[in-house]
Formats: C-alpha cells, sequence, structure tokens
C-alpha cells in the first residue's frame, strides 16, 4: 500500500481577501474580486478589468529588505505559506529537516521585475539593474525563499506549467511523500501578473474579456455571453504530511488526498484539444490513482474558464470519463469570483476543494444566466448549496496543452 498523504494547513492570497476564511466566506456570498485595474493605468488597453489582491502588505510576511529584493510573487507565496503554516500546528524542531520540501509553481515568476528593470535599463543604462535582478525574476523563487524561511532542506523545486502550475506542484509535492523522499511538504502555486506586459499580451490574443463597463459580470464560466477569461492574482499554498507524521504529532487533519493525474494534449499552444483528450486522461488517471469508480465521486472544481474554447470542452471531458453520472455531479468554477490566476489558479482551487469537502457546502458559479446549449451540467448557479461531499476532484488545464487532475476527499477516519 502507498503511504496516505493528509492536508494539515492552508494559505491564500486571493482577489477576494488575504487570507483563507474572507476568500472562503466571499465564495459562498457569491462575491466578485473583480473591478477595474488600480495598478496601472489600463485606460489604453482592450481590457481594462482584472482581480486584482487589495490592501495587501508585505511588511507583515518578510522583513523590509526582503520586500525589496523580492517580487510580489513571491510575496504572496510567503504570506500564504505563512498562514497554512500557523493553520497545521508546525514548529521548528518538531520534524527532520531533511524531510521537509516545498514545490511551488509560478506561471510567469517575477514579471513586474522584468518590466521595471527593462524600464530602468532603456533610462538610464545597464549600470542601474538591481544585482538581484535575476532572483527576484525566476520562477523558482517562491519555493526557494519558503524553503529558507521554515528551514525545509528536503527537495525542494518549481513547476512552470503554466495554468496547471499548483495543480501540478501540488500532485508532485503529493507524490514526493507517497515515494517516502519527505514526510513534510509546502505546494501551491502564486502568481503577480496584473502588469501592463501580461495584460497587454493577453489582450494582443483576444484571450480576456473585454465587459469593462461590467467587471463583475465579466467571468461568466458556462454562460453562453462569457467572451474571454478575467487575469486575477494571489497564491495558494498548503501544508502536505504523511498521514503517520501527522498523527504522531496530534494534528487536525483537513482532507486526504488520493490521486493525481497528468496528461498532454500534444495537439496546439493555446488552444485544448478539440476532443478534450488530455482533459479527460487527466481526470481518469487521478480516480485510477485513487483507486476510485467515477460513480463514487460527488463534486468536481472545475477549471471553468468563461473562455468559449475551454467551457465546453471541458464539460465534454467530464461526460466522457463520468458518462451518465456526469449529471449528478455538483460542479462548479472558482474562477467566476476570483478570475483566473494562472500559476496559482489550481492552488487556490485545490483549497476551495478542501473546504468544500470540510465545510459541507458548494459555492456558487456566478454569472451564469444563460447556459451554453454544449453545457448542460450542474454547476451550482443559484446560490451556495448545502450538501454532502466526500469524494472530489479538481481540474487544472494550461497553455502548452498541459493537464491536470488532483482526488481528495473529506476526512473521515
Amino acid at each position: 500500500m502507498k503511504r496516505r498523504v493528509v492536508v494539515t494547513g492552508l494559505g491564500v492570497v486571493s482577489p477576494l481577501g488575504n487570507d483563507v476564511l474572507s476568500t472562503w466566506q466571499n465564495l459562498l456570498a457569491g462575491e466578485s474580486g473583480i473591478a477595474k485595474i488600480s495598478k496601472f493605468d489600463a485606460s489604453g488597453f482592450y481590457t481594462q478589468i482584472a482581480g486584482e489582491v487589495r490592501d495587501f502588505q508585505p511588511e507583515l510576511y518578510l522583513d523590509s529588505r526582503e520586500v525589496k529584493r523580492t517580487d510580489p510573487f513571491v510575496w504572496y507565496a510567503m504570506a500564504a505559506a505563512r498562514e497554512a503554516w500557523a493553520q497545521s500546528g508546525l514548529e521548528q524542531g518538531m520534524f527532520n529537516p531533511e524531510k521537509a520540501g516545498v514545490i511551488i509553481g509560478s506561471g510567469v515568476g517575477g514579471i513586474s521585475t522584468i518590466e521595471s528593470q527593462h524600464l530602468l535599463y532603456l533610462e538610464k543604462g545597464p549600470r542601474r539593474i538591481t544585482p538581484f535582478f535575476a532572483p527576484m525574476m525566476i520562477s523558482n523563487m517562491a519555493a526557494g525563499n519558503v524553503s529558507i524561511a521554515f528551514d525545509a532542506r528536503g527537495p525542494v523545486r518549481a513547476v512552470v506549467t503554466a495554468c496547471a502550475s499548483g495543480t501540478d506542484a501540488i500532485g508532485e509535492a503529493f507524490r514526493t511523500i507517497v515515494r517516502g523522499e519527505a514526510d513534510i511538504m509546502f505546494a501551491g502555486g502564486t502568481e503577480a501578473a496584473v502588469t501592463p506586459l501580461a495584460i497587454g499580451a493577453f489582450c494582443a490574443a483576444r484571450a480576456l474579456s473585454a465587459r469593462n463597463d461590467d467587471p463583475q459580470g465579466a467571468s461568466r464560466p458556462f454562460d453562453s455571453g462569457r467572451d474571454g477569461f478575467v487575469m486575477g492574482e494571489g497564491s495558494g499554498v498548503v501544508i502536505l504530511e504523511s498521514l503517520e507524521t501527522a498523527k504522531a504529532r496530534g494534528a487536525e487533519i483537513l482532507a486526504e488526498i488520493w490521486g493525481y493525474g497528468c496528461a498532454g494534449d500534444a495537439y496546439h499552444v493555446v488552444q485544448p484539444h478539440p476532443e478534450a483528450a488530455g482533459a479527460a486522461r487527466a481526470m481518469a488517471a487521478a480516480i485510477r490513482d485513487a483507486g476510485w469508480a467515477p460513480e463514487e465521486i460527488d463534486y468536481v472544481n472545475a477549471h471553468g474558464t468563461s473562455t468559449p474554447l475551454n467551457d465546453p470542452l471541458e464539460t465534454r471531458a467530464i461526460k466522457n470519463v463520468f458518462g451518465e453520472h456526469a449529471y449528478k455531479l455538483a460542479i462548479n468554477s472558482t474562477k467566476s469570483m476570483t478570475g483566473h490566476l494562472l500559476g496559482a489558479a489550481g492552488a487556490l482551487e485545490f483549497i476551495v476543494t478542501v473546504l468544500t469537502l470540510r465545510n459541507g457546502i458548494i459555492h456558487p458559479t456566478i454569472n451564469l444566466t444563460a447556459p451554453d446549449p454544449e453545457c448542460d451540467l450542474d454547476y451550482v448557479p443559484s446560490g451556495p448549496r448545502k450538501q454532502l461531499v466526500r469524494k472530489a476532484i479538481t481540474n487544472s488545464l494550461g497553455f502548452g496543452g498541459h493537464n491536470a487532475t488532483l482526488a481528495l476527499s473529506r476526512w473521515e477516519d
């Protein structure tokens, strides 16, 4: 039997709040975190809205010198990691540092640092580039800084699989514990890409919603009126432990991970496979890894991006995997309220799935007023739903054809 892996800590920074509780409460209330962009003048952009992190104070999580030497994507990861650590009840001296590790992904890393340092170079020349530019921009630095802060000397690495990064990071951390390479892992994703260059890039691709006059109604997963995704930012970090380690120290267990699956489309750099084959294989692989039958699953936290291609294709993939049981599943999209956190999306949505299992309540998919005829499943459109959820999966699909799914259950030892 493979080692069992449980979740003992959760941490969040999101457009709905800078901690787990406020984010969860706002999700249940159906509140949108999407508004006009305030971080720069977006008046000349095709899209002028985003899910920004607000009222964030990095000095609460790093000292002032560290704040100046790190990019916001690292700030968010450190804040989420500290919240997860506090909830877990872990303390230094409780564990062997060489059996503790970190895997935190990011889709684009320190893009705001890249932009600001390039402008400085153009205006004042190469001598004015900060000596900290390299460690501020590279995507592994969220994992590196968390490792240093918590003295985690085991496996430490980053995952970069676009919008599947957070899910893949948690999946790889899960496997690291199953293999016995670590007993405790920080895992998740982080992103701070609400910047002129990043917004401009997705505007140029016409991937973003242009509902600038209706920010809170712009993210419309599975709705026939959807016109693109809304960029978000933030971080989700969890603490995973082997069941033996968690029980030995009397930890409160929040959920159990049973399976992880990933698959490539091998089709197109940005478009999903027209038969949703990769997404279906990832779901099937996670369920098989868990040792479950598809009919045992109650709930799916969908990738649900609000793009014309993703939503019907993800729906098709769910039908391909679950057959008639697909119509009995409760499905929702967290992105309807947070926007798309890119490399952090899967980690936030994993945390939302843990909270759903733990609390027996499913948050709504907001703005679903005129369902796309191809999207005919139960997406929980009319307010939060009280429902006992015992087993669930959460999906993430990314540019490059990356597909990842995690299977987890309510803790009922």
